[in-house]
């Protein structure tokens, strides 16, 4: 499987944002209100799940956690996220319906049982080889189970964008990855009937402070070519003045920049014997091909 770096971001600087430790009503404004929009992309599920996990929950919502542990009541649910991550306050989110729960929502490892689903918000464009997340994504489902995931995509800040390109500043973020790329993507790891959807969700603000203090709510710059350093009041001030007077602007008079959001759904197929003389087939595999059972044919 080919790996597919995403341009420009800075591996270091992206752990550390998804690593930050944060409070369980702490999750940025952003993620609680797109973990809301996804949620609603379960009604469209035939069938809902008996196991799921919540991949990067701190990052991608613990409030949004908290809800689908209310909508997904009478499922099991595990918490994973990256390494240095801490998970003890979604942990304690977990429902002690059953004994071996121990009052906390277990962490998922890698060889867990296999989900009936896969949560993500928001942490995939984060990532700087997705390939190798989603391949990890295929590995935790069970055959026909599915992944629901979001990301920011390549119209997010625009118009941030714009205004560091005129004053001639390094980007204020690394560039995101189109849907149709992350489609792509899902396909060549082995996921059938990929659905990629996006919105524009359009932000306004009374003041360039207010938005710049979402701004690093939201994650901070993960770009490569950014400014190592600490700026200065200087370069505060000055960043200020220029996103209030070149940012667009409401016809009541306020700020207004977009955000990209892009939604993608896949399933994890039934596994494929290939005919040769020897074949080895995982466990897991074969205990779900054996409860398929023989095909049906036609009389």
């Amino acid at each position: 499987m080919t790996t597919h770096r995403v341009p420009n971001l800075d591996p270091n600087a992206a752990q550390r944002m998804l690593r930050r430790a944060r409070g369980p009503a702490a999750s940025s404004w952003l993620a609680e209100e797109v973990a809301q929009r996804m949620m609603s992309r379960l009604d469209w599920m035939a069938q809902l799940p008996s196991l799921w996990l919540h991949w990067e929950p701190v990052w991608g919502g613990t409030l949004g956690h908290g809800k689908l542990l209310e909508k997904l009541s009478k499922a099991r649910a595990w918490v994973t996220g990256p390494s240095g991550a801490d998970l003890s306050g979604v942990q304690a989110m977990g429902i002690p319906n059953w004994a071996f729960w121990r009052q906390r929502t277990p962490v998922w490892l890698e060889g867990s049982e296999p989900v009936d689903m896969l949560w993500a918000n928001l942490s995939l464009h984060l990532q700087p080889d997705p390939m190798a997340v989603i391949a990890q994504w295929m590995k935790a489902l069970k055959p026909q189970g599915y992944v629901l995931f979001s990301a920011l995509g390549p119209d997010t800040l625009k118009e941030v964008r714009a205004v560091y390109a005129e004053c001639g500043w390094p980007e204020p973020t690394h560039a995101y990855t189109d849907m149709h790329d992350w489609g792509d993507m899902l396909v060549e790891a082995g996921f059938a009937e990929p659905v990629m959807d996006m919105e524009t969700i359009t932000l306004t603000y009374a003041t360039a402070e207010r938005l710049l203090a979402d701004l690093r709510d939201y994650g901070g710059n993960a770009h490569v070519q950014r400014f190592q350093g600490l700026r200065g009041q200087g370069w505060r001030r000055r960043l200020l003045t220029e996103l209030d007077a070149r940012l667009p602007r409401t016809p009541d008079g306020q700020l207004r920049i977009s955000v990209e959001v892009i939604y993608g759904h896949a399933i994890k197929p039934e596994p494929k014997v290939p005919m040769q003389s020897t074949t080895r087939v995982a466990l897991t595999d074969m205990k779900a091909m054996l409860k398929r059972g023989p095909k049906k044919r036609d009389i």
